[in-house]
């Protein structure tokens, strides 16, 4: 009998890629993560429980089967593993560099809870989709059959793009507006190429234009092309624009020259880039304690060993100088918990200080633009908060074939819950696509 693969956590440790020097990686913006040997993919995957109810997989937005995949790889069949992993996510080799598994699967698993330190999942899905990349195990997208109907896309985004990738692979005819000069929406300008080479983005959206999926760049919908006229066009819409309105500071002097807003709204990534510009003191503020930042905890130990200061506790009231030179901080504590549990920061008076400031960085993230007044339309209903309002599941709007995932259905949010939105609302739409043929055929 074959010697038992899996259940190696009592006797492995957990280990992860090795990360590039602090000192070495702060000068480039390349990925800080080395890459996984095949024996030390395989081993690690090997420490795997093979539980019989796999929180990992519960708690991945996209449901992955990633105990079957851990099993593969630790059994050395790569390709069927990366085909696995491919039958559940859109885009496994992105999930695998930018999601905070220590929020989801990694933080949820069983081995993890019971304290022998958790299986390092998102590196070994990165390493099985460069595998894959590199062996040619990615194929085409062809479909079976061209289907005439056509359906705009508006924002090439991760939600846009994983929407894309179902519909183009039922034969359907995909056109995709964003007004960038390039695809990915965030993950082309907004996540640093030190968590995400762009030639990993570029390799996917090549993939959708050789399928035949449409880019039309440059395209600012509601100025260049009127939104009744892309609806005019196609058969169905999906919008998927994400959101972009800044959050502005408050506060005297906010207006002051030399405070810029962040594209970003990862804080962690921000403060990360200033380091590699050359900025010789990075501090990021931040009104609750490490417990409480739901950005990832690995994200700011990689921040923190890179030189960054993370001053907790801390709230920006105003500025001084135009150029700023000087940033008021009032310092705050966690209040009494409310009903859900959370701890409200609240003043604490008389611990206000002054912090000097060449550069102050705007990254309080962002808010839903009103696209119903930017796009002139009629019916497109939204909620209190700015966001488009679409139906759980079946993601379709006030307008019977108008469709919207992502931020700007959810707020801000994980790149995988996107590329979860996205793949839904392309199922959504083929069963629109196919009800609308059945009655236009009787």
């Amino acid at each position: 009998m074959a010697k038992q693969p899996m259940l190696k956590f009592v006797t492995l440790g957990r280990e992860t890629p090795e990360k590039r020097e602090p000192s070495v990686r702060a000068t480039d913006f390349h990925e800080i993560y080395r890459e996984f040997a095949a024996a030390k993919a395989a081993e690690q995957a090997s420490r795997c429980s093979q539980c019989g109810v796999p929180y990992c997989q519960t708690h991945c937005p996209l449901h992955n089967n990633i105990p079957d995949w851990l099993r593969l790889t630790a059994e050395g069949r790569l390709q069927e593993a990366y085909e696995l992993s491919q039958q559940t996510n859109t885009f496994p080799e992105i999930c695998g560099r930018i999601c905070p598994q220590d929020r989801l699967c990694e933080g949820n698993c069983v081995i993890e809870q019971s304290g022998h330190g958790t299986v390092t999942i998102g590196a070994i899905e990165k390493y099985l989709t460069d595998t894959a990349w590199d062996m040619g195990w990615v194929k085409p997208i062809r479909p079976v059959a061209e289907r005439a109907e056509s359906v705009a896309i508006i924002g090439a985004g991760p939600a846009g793009l994983a929407a894309a990738d179902v519909l183009r692979r039922a034969g359907v005819q995909v056109t995709i507006y964003d007004r960038n000069d390039r695809a990915g929406g965030l993950l082309t300008y907004g996540i640093p190429g030190f968590k995400l080479e762009k030639d990993v983005v570029m390799a996917r959206i090549g993939q959708l234009e050789q399928a035949g999926v449409q880019f039309v760049l440059g395209c600012n919908v509601g100025v260049d092309l009127s939104f009744d006229a892309i609806r005019g066009r196609h058969d169905a819409v999906l919008i998927a624009t994400g959101v972009y309105k800044t959050r502005e500071l408050e506060g005297p002097g906010a207006s002051a020259e030399g405070i810029v807003r962040a594209l970003d709204y990862l804080t962690a990534a921000c403060v990360r880039t200033a380091i590699r510009q050359g900025a010789q003191s990075v501090k990021c503020l931040y009104r609750r304690d490490r417990a409480n930042m739901p950005g990832s905890q690995r994200e700011v130990q990689n921040a923190e060993e890179e030189g960054v200061e993370f001053v907790w506790l801390s709230v920006p009231t105003a500025f001084a100088g135009s150029p700023v030179s000087d940033v008021l901080v009032q310092r705050m504590r966690l209040g009494a918990p409310d009903a859900t549990g959370r701890q409200a920061p609240e003043v604490i008076e008389g611990a206000d200080y002054i912090e000097p400031a060449d550069l102050v960085v705007q990254a309080l993230g962002f808010e839903p633009e009103n696209l119903p007044e930017l796009w002139g339309t009629k019916g497109l209903d939204v909620t209190r908060w700015g966001t488009i309002k679409a139906a759980h599941g079946s993601h379709v709007t006030s307008l019977p074939d108008v469709f919207a995932v992502g931020d700007i259905v959810r707020g801000a949010s994980l790149v995988v819950w996107a590329i979860r939105d996205g793949r839904e609302a392309g199922e959504s739409i083929l069963n629109y696509l196919a009800q609308s043929g059945a009655v236009a055929a009787e």
